[in-house]
């Protein structure tokens, strides 16, 4: 299980579409917070963006909608990092509302210096927290759209 802090929102109503449920976009947003707070936990936080001029840039996602979510509801989002390396961090982010699964997102991000405008590698102190909470990924994890 994820060490990681699970992630919490409630579904806004300006988020429901015109067939009465979450729309698409939305998951993705619920998704990128939960990255932010990843982030947060690793050290990558405001602080350190400011500091450094560095962050968490997503160069690759693949979303998977399982189940309609309904307005008003409380997403949970649970993270775990399934891979990385001195200067990408790969991410699964799973969505429950009441305890089923509704939607999956897998994302591989780089490490990049904005001033250099290329990837760097992670502070060491940051690269050991990522070892320490990289777990075996889920059986959906790199699989291509079909």
């Amino acid at each position: 299980m994820s060490g990681l802090v699970k992630f919490r929102q409630r579904v806004r109503p300006e988020w429901i579409d015109y067939n009465g449920h979450l729309s698409e976009a939305y998951y993705v947003l619920v998704f990128g917070f939960a990255t932010d707070a990843v982030m947060d936990q690793l050290g990558l936080d405001e602080t350190y963006r400011t500091e450094t001029g560095c962050s968490l840039y997503t160069v690759e996602a693949h979303v998977r909608y399982l189940r309609e979510v309904p307005p008003d509801s409380e997403l949970v989002v649970t993270t775990r990092i399934v891979g990385g390396g001195p200067k990408k961090l790969r991410l699964c982010h799973e969505m429950v509302v009441e305890g089923v699964l509704v939607s999956t997102e897998e994302i591989l991000a780089l490490h990049v210096d904005s001033a250099r405008g290329r990837s760097a590698p992670f502070p060491e102190k940051v690269a050991a927290r990522i070892a320490e909470l990289t777990e075996e990924p889920p059986e959906y994890a790199g699989r291509a759209i079909g």
